[in-house]
């Protein structure tokens, strides 16, 4: 049974009909900042001095509590970046890129081993229609108390046809997608390296932002765990299918091999076009 009117809640987030849903808090959400639709409007990562809850650093990198908390029954956290606010994934130096990748799998795996939570979501939204309000690169991480675990994700959407795998870490591009195009993702496996994960996910969004659709602006990434492996997903957003918002129908494209036969060509032949510094 499915509840349609707010009296019909209980305290805190519950499941029904097989799914997770969860109080979204439409006042905070009135407050918060947002230039990714209002660039004239200040930009709260850039003002360092006025951030508050900070928890860990790593010169310019931030993680700290974010203090929009919309998210009813959680604990919200923001990784900021780096201090460039214009810049992204793609630009950075490989070693900054992996510095960003070790501090949020770091916060991410402690919240989850910390016992107060049932799951704890990691993950990140760049773009006007990925979700995000800040165009200044950072990612996010929310602790949730109650959620099914279960029903987040199906292993089958992280499986795909293999790019290229190295130091225990698979980079492929879905045979079975979540919602439908180009979703690439990486498999972290247990004795992966976190300098090759972090280098799979700077591939992958380079690879989309500038390679995959032409003036892409938008994507997401992802991260999810089960047993000793992680998972991440990234994927190129633009305007969602109605066949997936309606009717739940994913997309399989005819083009996934091309996809990752260009990828290939670009990253890992002989003759790649693109190094990372």
């Amino acid at each position: 049974m499915c509840y349609n009117s707010l009296s019909n809640f209980c305290e805190g987030n519950f499941f029904v009909m097989n799914i997770n849903l969860v109080k979204f808090n439409t006042d905070v959400g009135k407050t918060k900042p947002n230039n990714m639709r209002n660039p004239d409007n200040a930009c709260p990562f850039c003002d360092v001095k006025n951030l508050t809850d900070i928890i860990d650093t790593d010169g310019d990198i931030i993680f700290l509590k974010n203090k929009y908390l919309v998210v009813e029954s959680s604990d919200q956290f923001v990784l900021i970046e780096g201090s460039e606010c214009e810049s992204d994934m793609p630009h950075y130096s490989r070693e900054k890129m992996r510095r960003v990748i070790k501090m949020g799998i770091k916060h991410w795996k402690k919240l989850l081993s910390s016992g107060k939570y049932e799951e704890v979501l990691f993950f990140k939204n760049y773009g006007p229609m990925s979700g995000g309000t800040i165009r200044h690169p950072h990612m996010q991480i929310v602790g949730f108390p109650k959620l099914n675990s279960e029903l987040l994700f199906d292993v089958e959407e992280l499986e795909g046809v293999l790019i290229a795998e190295k130091n225990g870490v698979e980079l492929n591009i879905s045979n079975c997608p979540r919602v439908g195009f180009g979703e690439l993702n990486v498999i972290f496996n247990r004795d992966g390296n976190l300098d090759t994960l972090a280098d799979f996910l700077q591939i992958g969004v380079h690879y989309l932002t500038n390679f995959f659709r032409k003036n892409l602006s938008s994507y997401n990434i992802f991260f999810y765990h089960k047993g000793e492996k992680i998972f991440a997903k990234m994927m190129p957003r633009f305007a969602t299918s109605p066949y997936f918002v309606g009717y739940n129908i994913h997309f399989l494209p005819r083009n996934i091999y091309q996809i990752a036969e260009e990828v290939k060509k670009i990253y890992f032949g002989e003759n790649k076009k693109i190094i990372f510094d």
